[in-house]
């Protein structure tokens, strides 16, 4: 019988007005600026960017105090992307996948499982993580279908 790790699978789907190949690169594009366009402020801070592999770290200023993660990316072009995330409240595993729609449109899903460690509580409920996932997407959709917006602008003088 499987251990209980006391893990949480987390999943989310969004559907963003963009081609696919335009938000494979805006999401995998990690900036300093992330944080601002997650709508949640936190720092981020890229320690490595090579081919598919990314590094960063977030850090969040909580009431209860700093929240920071570091999180390895490895890219599988065109359309997936992995992620573990480890930190002093939570870690995570996380599967990034997008669907072409059609020529203007993808869909984004999302999967995650997070387990609470070190100054983490117990996880999240579904319903409130989801909800903070969903709502982090789609400011994030917001961004990206704007910076497709702009570029086509550019691209039509």
């Amino acid at each position: 019988m499987p251990k209980d790790d006391g893990s949480a699978i987390y999943q989310i789907e969004q559907v963003f007005q963009v081609p696919l190949d335009f938000a494979f690169r805006w999401c995998t594009d990690y900036t300093p600026e992330d944080g601002k366009l997650a709508g949640d402020g936190h720092l981020r801070r890229i320690l490595q960017k090579k081919g598919r592999f990314i590094v960063y770290e977030d850090l969040y200023d909580y009431p209860e105090g700093w929240f920071w993660s570091r999180q390895t990316v490895m890219l599988h072009p065109p359309n997936r992307w992995t992620a573990t995330a480890d930190g002093n409240y939570r870690t995570w595993d996380l599967v990034y996948t997008l669907s072409r729609v059609d020529d203007s449109t993808t869909r984004f899903r999302f999967w995650g499982r997070r387990r609470a460690v070190g100054l983490g509580k117990r996880n999240p409920s579904q319903r409130a993580m989801t909800q903070e996932l969903h709502e982090m997407w789609a400011n994030y959709g917001r961004a990206m279908e704007g910076a497709y917006r702009s570029q086509r602008r550019r691209r039509g003088r």
